[in-house]
């Protein structure tokens, strides 16, 4: 029986599975969990790439004590971010896509290419950490010239592996620099914007082996983590769908990019899948209830808050895409200035919150079908924020959508399920 090893890192934790085909179905095993975050370094936010590849190489092990036929192995993580290289070695640090460095760089970029042409080219949503920003503000800090390129944090981490050094499609889609057209780096925004053109390679698509790790073929699945998360639903037809973690990606799969200017207007990315187009946005999701408990009732049970927060009585919203909420230094305080009269206990906050990402949810789905022409019954919701039973209903009633809530591992399965589909091979 042949199995297969998925690595799946988010923003706050990694995990290890491993997969194998029983009964026509996909059987999995958690191997190994460990935590991740960004931490402060001198003012920045940053990654730790080496613990990270220290966790990653860990469970590895573990994985091949466990199941010693592994045939092959993928990582996949968030999108945006990056490790400069030089020589085969990091240029440290490595910035997390919440730190602030990009706010002089984006009117630079836009000053050499406006943001509605880079939006045609690209199909990609406005956010401030899209790689475009902050590789421009490397090179306004003049940390390009200390380089010879650059990998995307999975292939980063696959390159510590085997060597090779690859840019995965569906990664390199959230940056912003991917031509919708070609489904390659567009040479003239990097021109445009005098970044080095012997940066940006030819992309591969999932499925491609690019080495081996331990006696394990190495094989790029799409590494973004949304990317495979949307392989992994057991979708019936083509419906909406949300992967719900720090960030809720809500979206619909299409033939091809929409960059018109009810997507741009809207703030549609279209990202890319394996074999189809992403026409989703990024929504600020469990980020702000997570925050939330960190400063209001630390290791609360999530059933025990779902519960007040349900039966509290406090009605005020806010826009959960308010960039205020993106990396606060005080989730409450973000609430607080953006209500005209906070809550009074912390119930109020979570209600606020779960409240307002159901109304983020509906308008997003209403722009979707707008722009797409078409009229969806149903909303597949998978990752961690599928458990929360309460956030669910609010999210039915809200969009009128049936919502079909899978707490699975859907990223994990969807990397799994690309290796299989490619045979290891």
């Amino acid at each position: 029986m042949e199995k297969y090893l998925a690595v799946d890192i988010g923003a706050s934790s990694g995990r290890h599975i491993v997969g194998w085909m029983e009964n026509g179905e996909i059987r999995t095993e958690e191997v190994y969990r460990f935590p991740n975050g960004v931490r402060e370094q001198d003012g920045s936010l940053t990654w730790d790439i080496e613990a990270l590849e220290h966790h990653v190489k860990t469970g590895i092990d573990e994985a091949l004590k466990a199941h010693p036929g592994i045939v092959s192995l993928s990582v996949d993580t968030w999108g945006v971010d990056y490790v400069l290289m030089n020589q085969g070695r990091p240029v440290l640090p490595c910035y997390a896509y919440r730190d602030s460095r990009t706010e002089a760089a984006i009117g630079k970029v836009h000053e050499r290419m406006p943001f509605s042409e880079l939006y045609r080219r690209t199909g990609i949503q406005f956010q401030p950490f899209n790689t475009i920003y902050q590789l421009y503000a490397d090179k306004l800090a003049g940390r390009l010239e200390q380089a010879d390129g650059f990998l995307m944090m999975p292939e980063y981490l696959m390159y510590r592996l085997c060597g090779a050094e690859s840019h995965e499609y569906t990664n390199a889609t959230t940056g912003g620099m991917v031509s919708a057209a070609t489904g390659e780096y567009d040479r003239e925004i990097i021109r445009a914007l005098e970044l080095p053109e012997s940066f940006f390679r030819p992309l591969q698509q999932p499925g491609t082996v690019i080495g081996s790790y331990r006696g394990v073929r190495v094989m790029l699945c799409a590494t973004h983590d949304t990317g495979s998360a949307v392989e992994g639903i057991p979708m019936e037809g083509n419906e909406l769908y949300i992967s719900s973690g720090t960030w809720s990606l809500l979206g619909v799969k299409t033939p091809r990019p929409l960059t018109d200017a009810g997507s741009e207007a809207a703030n549609y990315s279209n990202e890319g899948g394996v074999g189809y187009n992403r026409y989703q946005k990024n929504i600020m999701g469990m980020w702000l209830v997570n925050r939330l408990r960190e400063e209001l009732c630390p290791g609360r049970a999530w059933n025990e808050i779902t519960a007040e927060a349900e039966e509290k009585h406090f009605d005020s919203l806010v826009d959960v895409n308010d960039p205020v909420f993106l990396a606060p230094e005080s989730m409450k305080a973000a609430f607080d200035e953006k209500l005209p009269h906070p809550p009074k206990c912390a119930a109020g906050y979570f209600r606020c919150a779960y409240r307002s990402l159901a109304e983020g949810y509906r308008r997003a789905i209403e722009e979707i079908e707008r722009n797409t022409g078409t009229a969806y019954q149903k909303l597949y919701i998978v990752g961690g924020g599928a458990k929360n039973g309460y956030l669910n209903r609010l999210t039915e009633e809200a969009t009128g959508k049936q919502v079909i809530a899978l707490p699975i591992e859907a990223t994990a399965l969807g990397n799994i399920r690309i290796q299989i589909k490619n045979g290891g091979k």
